[in-house]
């Protein structure tokens, strides 16, 4: 067995530790945040599928090390960059943590060691920025070194697939740099795709995420405009799902959120202009999701209009503000800017969330409230279909409902969902289809 490092130990990185030390690997997890390695060690990390605790039996038993120390790095065989590669104030990647952990590995790089980059980035990352800097150590790839860029493919809430389960693309610029990491990433995850070059890996994570950003604005897009025809767009797709071929259902909703698909096309759509490519896709499609908090808020002021209540006197509670359902994760999340909306037009909002009982909103944190006094509140907005919500016993008691979701398909009551022309509110001007409330 090899010894294996993983740097950066979060939703991507633990995972990864984990299913390395299960299959025997002695493994070393290095993390910057010793707030984060003191809870991993005590088995306390809070992550999905037991990986917490997972790890921390492991770290017990002695299979696993976590640490700060960036020298215990000297010791593996293979090293895993896990670390976050975020978006700028300006929309330009920051590679700043990939960079960092580089300079850290170059440091301490040995002959024979196999470098694997894991994090999301445009292509080339791997070839122009990490490995340059692996080889101010005197070393040199392919050679000495062997180094390889591997796409993550974590999708947390998954109850079918997890980092073992799921096919892992690889990609090396050279045969034996790739069929190093073919066959230590094959010791324990059970379906490894080789790929010809860094590139193809890092454009294969790009395309993944770009296709399902681009479909949702499609879908989106396609949403306003059946409310404006008024017709019903949660119908209109189960239709045309039942068609054997040729077509592939996505929803509509409040926005995108996590941290892989409201990002990952604007990595390509930014290298894409380096090379004097204007992506006119990525961006429309980019500028349509972005869109989808702003025209949801619009719609709630206007259905509390006709009901008679004005925006700055209605009280709101939003259903759920994590990115998706039945995970704790509120990266990116578009239930995030809705309420962010809602309380710059003065609305006085509240929100419930079983997976997220606070929020930082500004200076201040705002607390998780319970169902028990729904009837209290002008609007209930459902932004999450998290499975813990008892939709019949919500609708039974709400004055007003608008279900970005279609959480509630098949319930009657007062509620008007995104997309559905046939009980909008907006009644384009002439005063039709107007859902009224309850009490």
């Amino acid at each position: 067995m090899s010894t294996g490092a993983v740097i950066g130990l979060g939703y991507v990185g633990l995972p990864l530790l984990v299913h390395m030390a299960e299959a025997g690997h002695t493994v070393v997890g290095v993390d910057t945040n010793a707030d984060k390695v003191a809870t991993i060690r005590s088995g306390q990390f809070d992550l999905e599928r037991d990986y917490g605790s997972r790890a921390g039996k492991l770290i017990q038993s002695g299979q696993v090390v976590v640490t700060t120390n960036f020298d215990e790095l000297a010791q593996a065989d293979f090293i895993s960059i896990c670390v976050p590669t975020p978006l700028d104030g300006m929309k330009t990647p920051d590679l700043s943590y990939v960079r960092s952990a580089t300079v850290e590995i170059s440091r301490r790089l040995r002959p024979g060691q196999t470098v694997v980059l894991e994090s999301t980035t445009f292509p080339g990352t791997t070839a122009d920025l990490v490995r340059p800097i692996l080889e101010e150590s005197g070393l040199h790839a392919g050679v000495d070194f062997y180094l390889a860029y591997s796409p993550e493919r974590v999708d947390p809430g998954n109850p079918h697939f997890d980092t073992q389960s799921t096919p892992k693309v690889v990609g090396a610029d050279d045969q034996t740099s790739l069929q190093k990491i073919v066959d230590f990433y094959g010791s324990f995850i059970e379906n490894v795709v080789p790929v010809t070059g860094t590139k193809t890996a890092e454009m294969t994570k790009l395309l993944e995420n770009t296709f399902r950003a681009v479909n949702i604005a499609f879908v989106n897009e396609l949403s306003i405009m059946c409310e404006r025809l008024d017709i019903n767009v949660w119908e209109v797709i189960d239709a045309a799902k039942t068609k054997p071929f040729g077509f592939m259902p996505f929803y509509p909703g409040p926005g995108i959120g996590g941290h892989c698909i409201p990002l990952d096309p604007l990595y390509l759509s930014w290298k894409a202009k380096s090379v004097n490519f204007f992506s006119r896709f990525i961006e429309t499609a980019a500028d349509i999701n972005n869109n989808m908090p702003r025209h949801v808020v619009e719609k709630i002021i206007r259905m509390l209009g006709t009901a008679g209540v004005p925006g700055h006197l209605a009280k709101v509670l939003l259903l759920g503000m994590s990115y998706k359902p039945d995970v704790a994760d509120y990266r990116e999340s578009p239930s995030y800017e809705v309420m962010e909306l809602l309380l710059h037009e003065g609305v006085q909002v509240a929100y419930h969330d079983p997976y997220v009982p606070s929020l930082p909103i500004g200076k201040h944190v705002m607390e998780s409230v319970s169902l028990s006094d729904i009837e209290a509140y002008d609007c209930i907005v459902a932004l999450v279909r998290h499975s813990a919500f008892d939709v019949s016993d919500i609708a039974s008691r709400a004055k007003l409902i608008f279900d970005t979701r279609n959480m509630f398909q098949g319930i009657d009551g007062p509620i008007v969902r995104l997309g559905d022309g046939t009980r909008s509110q907006q009644s384009h001007g002439d005063g039709k289809h107007v859902v009224p409330l309850r009490g």
